[in-house]
Formats: structure tokens, sequence, C-alpha cells
């Protein structure tokens, strides 16, 4: 499952959908570094007018609104894409542009008292009520996201919170945004964008796009969201004011992870995640017309510890447990026979592709079981034969998972046996993908959960509700429910910073201190490994790279 954090989407294991020390083994010998992108790139022109695309879900979402905290996921950012305006567009080295058909040009002015943004709207860009977007989208997007008001629920105030006024600027398709102080990554706001009506009141922002989306203002429009079916159909918008889209329409379905594999090579999906199995990636190698696209993606894998369950309410339990997980164990096994580069990941806000990657996972990414048994004596856990027992209860964490996913229910079953090791019982439970998040991590029933993060271009300000200090109960995306003034300090500094060595200095220090707060475990950086029909254009292993959804489509077979 895929989520997005603050504005960057989640993975709950490898589920169905499609993107975008020590090495592997595959035939041939050692595998070399993957691309940072490969969809197959190809010019409008010599993509064909026309066709459907069928694309999957990782899971049926209800909530359709990117930007509540029961919307920041995989399923509803790959469909709100096509639809929705988003102001930038990143490249496959994660460098953002503007999108010209929402944005003509947006500059930044530095003030005494912070920034001033100045968008430049394309004239022509309108939703589809008719309403041209403008100021009142912004100023209400602004205040909704702001976290002044906590009757909205969001999933990140990263940002919006230092915007002091939106602004009308010279005519009705200029917006100025004022922000008290510097904000370096003002370039991943507004993206999505909502219109003024979906972010008018709390009740609407909670509830208008449950089970919906009645405004859209992209190359796509929604002909149909079928919940029976599990389907939502978007086509060719005729009012798009943009180069037309090339397919006619797109048929995103929700599907069980282990049909993915028999759909593609009966030709009812187009394209679908192979996820980290080695038998799925065999599959679909075999079909015919298929292609592997593989790219080292900016996605990392990673266990996160709930810090406010009372089994792990100790940090020195916590940091045990983290010892006492052999993450090369795992990686081993999530990645074996894909013929990919096996290695640990070391950092909560970069890969190791990135700028400022740095492993700071010192004493706490590794595997010492003997001082894992000893921080727990000291947090009065002692063993009573199989387990730890204190005050008449045993060490037991639950484990959850979305059903039907292998990857995950093997990594509890690998978690299960180092931990127990250490006198840690570990119960895995595996609950329904649709409901992993909005039932289980936000309101918090669970011990740990396994899933990735889904990186963006930009890593400080997308992370920052992933690791800042719940406040009045609050937990935006910090599932592990902890934090500290000196994380918080350091990431906003990393904000306000215009120097990117000093930001990259900040983010470092910051993650530091989350190694030792020992609430998020990294595993590794997840390889992108997408099955596609082999004519399928600008669109497979993303990395970085945010496709243009109006380019997207098939070449003609030879």
């Amino acid at each position: 499952m895929t989520r997005t954090a603050g504005a960057a989407l989640l993975a709950v294991a490898s589920l169905s959908g499609a993107g975008c020390d020590g090495s592997g083994e595959a035939a041939g010998g050692p595998p070399g570094p993957l691309p940072a992108s490969d969809v197959n790139p190809v010019p409008r022109d010599r993509v064909e007018n026309g066709g459907t695309l069928r694309w999957p879900l990782p899971e049926f979402p209800s909530q359709w609104n990117f930007h509540h905290v029961n919307g920041a996921t995989g399923a509803v950012g790959r469909v709100v894409q096509g639809v929705l305006p988003h102001l930038m567009r990143a490249d496959e080295n994660a460098v953002p542009h503007p999108v010209p058909e929402y944005l003509r040009s947006a500059t930044v002015e530095r003030t005494a008292h912070g920034q001033t943004v100045t968008y430049r709207l394309n004239p022509r860009a309108r939703w589809s009520d008719g309403r041209p977007i403008g100021h009142a989208d912004f100023a209400a997007q602004a205040r909704a996201l702001s976290g002044r008001d906590p009757r909205f629920e969001v999933s990140s105030v990263t940002g919006y919170r230092r915007i002091t006024r939106v602004e009308r600027g010279d005519g009705d398709h200029e917006v100025r945004v004022v922000f008290d102080g510097t904000y370096a990554d003002w370039r991943a706001l507004f993206s999505p964008l909502y219109p003024a009506s979906a972010y008018s009141t709390p009740r609407e922002f909670n509830d208008g796009w449950r089970n919906r989306l009645p405004v859209t203002a992209g190359p796509f429009a929604v002909q149909e969201i079928d919940r029976a079916g599990k389907t939502v159909t978007l086509v060719r918008d005729p009012s798009w004011w943009g180069p037309p889209a090339k397919l006619d329409r797109i048929v995103h379905r929700a599907m069980d992870p282990a049909a993915t594999p028999g759909a593609f090579a009966n030709h009812e999906i187009d394209l679908m995640d192979v996820g980290l199995d080695a038998g799925v990636l065999r599959r679909v190698q075999g079909v015919r017309g298929a292609t592997v696209r593989r790219a080292s993606g900016p996605d990392w894998r990673h266990f996160t510890l709930n810090a406010a369950s009372p089994a792990l309410s100790d940090v020195r339990v916590r940091r045990a447990v983290m010892l006492g997980i052999d993450r090369r164990a795992i990686a081993r096994s999530d990645l074996s026979g894909l013929g990919v580069p096996v290695r640990t990941l070391g950092n909560h806000f970069y890969v190791a592709a990135q700028d400022g990657y740095e492993d700071n996972s010192g004493e706490f990414g590794v595997h010492d079981p003997d001082r894992a048994g000893r921080l727990l004596d000291e947090a009065g856990w002692r063993l009573r034969g199989r387990y730890r027992v204190k005050d008449g209860r045993t060490l037991a964490l639950r484990f959850v998972v979305p059903s039907g996913v292998p990857i995950g229910k093997r990594e509890g079953e690998l978690a299960r046996a180092l931990l127990e090791r250490i006198g840690v019982r570990v119960d895995i439970e595996p609950v329904p993908a649709d409901d992993v998040f909005p039932r289980y991590v936000t309101p918090g029933r669970f011990d740990i959960i396994p899933f990735s993060w889904l990186g963006t271009p930009y890593p400080v300000s997308t992370m920052r509700s992933v690791f800042a200090r719940p406040r009045g109960g609050r937990v935006q995306q910090n599932y592990s429910r902890i934090g500290s003034e000196a994380i918080d300090e350091a990431l906003d500094g990393a904000l306000a910073e215009s120097d990117p060595e000093r930001v990259r200095a900040l983010v470092n220090t910051a993650d530091r201190l989350i190694w030792r707060q020992a609430s998020v475990l990294p595993l590794y950086q997840r390889p992108q490994l997408v099955a596609t029909r082999a004519n399928l254009a600008n669109l497979g292993a993303c990395g970085f790279l945010q496709p243009d959804y109006q380019d997207i489509g098939f070449t003609r077979l030879p």
C-alpha cells in the first residue's frame, strides 16, 4: 500500500498498482544500478489517439480529498493527477517545473518579514463548473490547511501554516501568497489544488469529497465511481484547454494484489506494480507483448512503531525492538530474485540517490540482540520462559498487515522470528487492505505496521507531518505519535533556509534525532518494477518523474 506524507504517498506493503551493502544475485551476475526513470518516453505526435488504459489501484478509496488525513494515499494521488490542477510537475531528477496549462509563471520575492510568491495563472484554466481557477481557490486551501481550525481533518499543515494571507494580484489571473518567514519548499504547495467550494467549511472538507469528485479541472473528467465494482472511470474532458488527452479513458480498478498477475497475463489490465515478488516478476516476464520497466524509485520501506501503545511507550523497548530486527535479513528476503541491488537505508528523508543523503543509523541501525536484551531488562521486562513479562503482562506486539499481500506477511513472520529471540511475542494481524489506514493506522490500533513512504521532490516539507509532534490529539501523519521540540526546530529551520547545504545539515540533524527516538525503522530504498504493455508510452517506473497524463497512451504495434 502506498501513502503520501503531507503530500507524499504511502504504500502498505506491495499492493497492486503501478507508478510510477551487499548486493542481490540474479542470472548474469550482480545487478547494476537502476535508472532514475523508465517510462518509454514518446513524443505526443507518435502516440496513437484513443484507447483505454486499464490501471489497477492498490485499494479503493472512499475519501477523495487528497489533503484529508484519510485521503493522502497513492490510490487517491494517482486518480487526482489526471483530473485536478497540479501547479508544478517534477522531472526524473526531482526538479519541479510549472505546468503551463495551469501556471504561466511563479516568482518569489524576499521581504523584510518573509517572502511573497506571485502566481500568474493560465487565463484559460477553469473548473468543470465553469468558474475560473483563481484567488478564491488558493485562499480557501491556504485557510483550511493552515491548522488554525482543528475541525479540518488535514493530513499536513506544513507550508500552509506559514501563509499569512492570500491576495489578488494585478488582474483576475494573478495570485499573491504572503508567507511569514522564508519557506524553501513553496513549490510543493497547491498541488493538487481543490476548488474553493471543497474547502469552504470543515464539513465540506471532511465529507464533501467522500465517495465522489464533484468538480474537476484536468485533461480527464470523472465519468463514474462504481463503489460496488470498485472502479473509477475517467474520460477525456472535451472542455480541457490544453493539448487533448491521447487516451479516450482510464479505468482504475481496485484489485486483490494476488489477482493482478493473472489479470495482467489475461490482458485485463495494462500495467501493474510487480512489487517485491520474484515469482510475480518471472510470471509477467513471460507475458507476450509485455515488458518490465525498472527505476531506482524515491520510495522507502520501513516499520513504523506506535510509541503511544502501552508496549512501546518506553523508548528503551522501542530501541530494543529496532536492535532485535535484522534489517539486512529483511532486505535480502524482500528483494531476493529481483535482480536489484540490496542495501539498507540509513535516512528518514533522503534516499541514496539524493543530494544530502547520509547514513545516520549508527548504533540503532545494527542488529544487536544482546544489547536489545539488556535494554528490555532495564525497562523491567524479564524473561519468564519464552517471553518477557512485566507486572504480569507479556510483552506482545500487534504486527498489522494488509491481507492478501505476501510481502507484509513474510516481513511479519521474519520480524516475529527475530524478536522472539529477545523474548518479544509478535502477533501478526491481517486486515482488509481498504481498512489499514482509516481503521487501524490512523486511530492507532497497531504496534508495528510495515509500509513504504513514497518519496517526492520535497523530502523535508512532505515528511515533516510524519515526524512533527502531535498537538491537541491531532497526529496528521505522525502514526508513531511521538516527536520532540528539537526535531521540530531542525525541520522548521530547514524549511526556512535558502542555502541548500544548510538545509541538508539541518535535515540530517533531525534524522539523527529520529533514529534516537526509535519510532520509524527504515529498511531499504524500494525499487520500482512495473510490468506494462510494451507499447504503453510515457508511463511505467517513474521514479521522481510525475507523468503528464495528457501524453499517456499507446504507440502503434509493429
